[in-house]
């Protein structure tokens, strides 16, 4: 029996499929073309003399700051350049959409957000309906995703009919706070009175549920949750470390020797605490980048599900154990060099979710890595497309949606370079018995989880 079918029924899936809501166009108008100029690339336009200084500041900062302590290590590099309290790109810069940095997936498609939500829905229900859902995210960026989401939890409302659902954002960044809450509840946000309080940005979305802001996972009240994190581990600071005759070395960041304010990698002669605490012993690559955040961040995401119940889906650039060198800056639709006038260009290093599932060891039961492609499959995204073209007689409309569901599932594109990946409660995997929110028959084979098996709607 197909997955839908055995986690909320054909019905209420179709409901969402075949629905017929306008499509939800993202792109800068042109008025010379008179067109959507769609942009699919990483992309980045930053050249006023405004922002100028800002950037030179940040070379001045790191630059006494080598200064004066040596050599810092790559994750520090990223840690300073991204999410400096005051300098910081992520603090500073909306990076999103076609007049920032890069565009991503829920900015390319309303329908990955859809799919999406159709996860967050069945995992809930696989869980027994709890009455308290917490819909949390990582890095929400404009708030496409989440309102994605929301739309689909509206659409099935009758299927969420008795649940108390909240939406949590994690969010560093306060410049894109203002944009989601703009997104997400229009004028019906205010900031916290209280630095003291957990959330610094609380109201209603436009759906009429309880939303919240805050800067650290922590801060989220406990209950079960579905974490969603989209491009949020592949910003996170990552270590880099390359095998020598004498064992591993850790690669810092430094002053040119000539004396000129401009930066350059270099390898420690001795090994560092990192490098003795977060290689591996069977390692087999020459180089490696370690994101020991990310591993607080899995751990604590495990934590969380065993607790309290609940799931968690990352989806994300990376790999599974097999790539080496990824660290790489984006601006203006190409690669920037990611030590060259630091602050101007977003930094990524792609995810090695092998590491992540290693720090999850047995405290949760993960599914996957699975590409993109296959995830958006599993979950119907070809129905979908249909439905929508079949419903829309704008033809830039036609255009874009098209376009952008090739740029999500192509294998030259987002295809196979996103990977997706889930954590679940071990119970959730269990035979079902009766109690514990179950109401499934005693013996029942346990639910396949959506998306990672393929998602039948014959």
């Amino acid at each position: 029996m197909s997955v839908c079918t055995r986690v909320w029924g054909l019905d209420s899936v179709r409901i969402l499929l075949s629905s017929s809501v306008a499509p939800r166009l993202f792109g800068k108008k042109s008025s010379v073309e008179g067109g959507w100029i769609f942009q699919l690339n990483r992309i980045c336009s930053y050249s006023t003399s405004q922002e100028q200084a800002p950037r030179h500041s940040m070379l001045r900062h790191l630059t006494s700051k080598i200064k004066a302590t040596g050599p810092i290590s790559v994750a520090e590099y990223m840690r300073e350049v991204l999410t400096n309290p005051v300098m910081g790109y992520y603090v500073k810069n909306d990076m999103l959409g076609a007049d920032g940095d890069f565009i991503t997936s829920p900015e390319i498609s309303q329908i990955f957000g859809e799919l999406m939500g159709i996860w967050c829905i069945s995992e809930w229900m696989a869980a027994g309906k709890p009455k308290d859902l917490q819909l949390v995210e990582f890095g929400p960026g404009r708030g496409s995703l989440a309102s994605d989401i929301l739309r689909v939890f509206t659409q099935l409302g009758t299927v969420l009919a008795g649940a108390a659902i909240s939406v949590h954002l994690v969010e560093v960044s306060p410049k894109l706070s203002q944009v989601q809450a703009q997104c997400l509840t229009g004028d019906q946000s205010q900031v916290s009175a209280s630095e003291d309080e957990p959330a610094y940005r609380t109201g209603t979305t436009t759906t009429g549920l309880p939303i919240s802001w805050y800067r650290r996972i922590n801060d989220v009240p406990k209950g079960f949750s579905i974490f969603v994190a989209h491009e949020f581990f592949d910003a996170l600071p990552v270590h880099k470390f390359q095998r020598t005759e004498k064992g591993w070395r850790e690669v810092m960041v430094d002053i040119e020797s000539d004396g000129v304010d401009k930066l350059r990698f270099v390898l420690l002669p001795s090994p560092s605490l990192a490098s003795v605490a977060l290689m591996q012993v069977d390692e087999k690559r020459q180089h490696v980048e370690v994101c020991p955040e990310g591993g607080i961040v899995i751990q604590q995401l495990a934590n969380r599900i065993v607790e309290h119940g609940g799931a968690a889906l990352i989806a994300d650039y990376g790999h599974d154990g097999t790539k080496t060198d990824t660290l790489r800056g984006f601006q203006g639709h190409k690669l920037h060099d990611v030590l060259t006038d630091p602050g101007a260009a977003d930094l990524t290093a792609d995810v090695d979710f092998s590491y992540l599932r290693r720090i999850a060891g047995d405290m949760v039961a993960c599914r996957g890595p699975v590409s993109q492609r296959d995830f958006l499959k599993n979950m119907g995204i070809d129905t979908r497309l249909q439905v929508l073209l079949r419903s829309c007689a704008d033809a830039p409309a036609r255009t874009q949606l098209i376009r952008g569901y090739e740029m999500l599932v192509n294998p030259q594109k987002m295809g196979e370079r996103f990977q997706f990946l889930a954590l679940l409660n071990h119970r959730r995997l269990a035979t079902p018995e009766e109690g514990e929110g179950m109401t499934r028959r005693r013996g029942m084979a346990p639910l396949p989880v959506a998306g990672f098996s393929e998602l039948g709607l014959k």
